[in-house]
């Protein structure tokens, strides 16, 4: 079969390797059909991603059809349509025990750690398999990944109906994080970007007021907009220099600030900020078992994840696919590789 693997940082090659088969653990074979390209896979791409190995068969984003189950197997059967759970741990490390295999100490992650769904099938266990919506395309689903991001964000920091929320970028995390958010029905979202196209989609899409940050004085204005506060909640979903302080210092007092980025590049961080107004600096990494907490939410019509995906490649054109991301074209959104086959809904 087929695979996409990242050699070293900036080489890409399409590798035969065999086709896995059933075990014992893995007991669930799907043949991917669709595969997103995330920032963390675009950062494994060019090394800036200091969680990655290499060389690595990359993709988190794994939407496909179960194609066979072993004896074990008793909820998934061949035929259906799955999402696929990227996070493996341990289940017996302090983190596990305490319900967040998503930090487990011994944490693997496919894509990352451990091959992904850049590959034409994968074998995985039953318990990570999540069934998909009827009339959720394979495209659109591989969505599903992303919003998990934003629920774990939301859990994470305890996002209330009092609360008034800053999302600071508005790229494909922020677009996910603001589907989310808006859930909670807060009694305000700021988003913040430099770019004026993606403040008034953000504004299209349920914020209540946006900031451009190249102009503007982001604190000030989040001030200003909250009565003199400040944001309650403060998520950096832009993850550049200087952004987690920028955040920090537009969180009013009793305030929690979410950091979601992988950079090691040094940032500035106040401790004056943070002890002065007592802020609650909290990571939200991956998610800590919410498919199905997100698929239902799909299901019930309160996320649409329609119409998300602006581009698809074939697997086999991944160089193509990466290249055009690079490209920083503000028509990409998001990015698809999808195996060659009907697209089953």
């Amino acid at each position: 079969m087929k695979a996409v693997q990242i050699i070293r940082p900036g080489v890409l090659k399409i590798v035969d390797r065999d086709k896995p088969s059933v075990d014992k653990k893995n007991n669930v074979l799907v043949r991917v059909a669709a595969s997103g390209i995330c920032g963390s896979d675009v950062g494994i791409y060019h090394g800036t991603n200091a969680a990655a190995t290499y060389p690595r068969v990359i993709g988190h984003e794994i939407v496909g059809v179960v194609e066979e189950t072993g004896p074990e197997a008793g909820r998934i059967k061949a035929g259906d349509r799955v999402i696929i759970d990227q996070v493996t741990a341990c289940g017996r490390c302090y983190a596990c025990r305490k319900g967040r295999p998503n930090v487990c100490d011994n944490l693997l992650v496919r894509g990352v750690h451990i091959d992904g769904g850049y590959q034409e099938y994968l074998a995985v266990p039953e318990k990570d398999c999540y069934l998909l919506p009827a009339g959720l395309s394979d495209v659109d689903a591989v969505m599903i990944e992303p919003a998990t991001i934003g629920v774990q964000c939301c859990s994470r920091a305890r996002l209330e109906s009092e609360d008034m929320v800053l999302i600071y970028g508005y790229g494909a995390l922020g677009t996910s994080l603001l589907r989310i958010v808006k859930l909670y029905e807060p009694k305000l979202i700021v988003v913040a970007d430099i770019e004026d196209r993606k403040l008034e989609e953000a504004l299209n899409q349920g914020a209540s007021a946006v900031i451009n940050s190249a102009r503007e004085d982001v604190a000030g204005r989040c001030r200003e907009l909250t009565g003199g506060h400040g944001a309650t909640v403060s998520i950096d979903a832009a993850c550049v220099k200087g952004s987690l302080l920028t955040v920090m210092n537009a969180t009013g007092n009793a305030g929690r600030v979410m950091t979601m980025g992988f950079s090691v590049s040094p940032t500035e961080v106040n401790q004056f900020v943070i002890t002065s107004r007592e802020l609650d600096i909290r990571g939200s990494r991956l998610q800590n078992r919410k498919f199905q907490e997100t698929i239902d939410l799909v299901r019930e019509g309160k996320v649409n994840l329609n119409g998300s995906v602006s581009h698809t490649f074939p697997m086999t054109e991944a160089q193509k696919a990466f290249d055009l991301v690079d490209s920083r074209d503000p028509a990409v959104r998001k990015v698809v590789l999808v195996n060659q086959g009907p697209d089953k809904t």
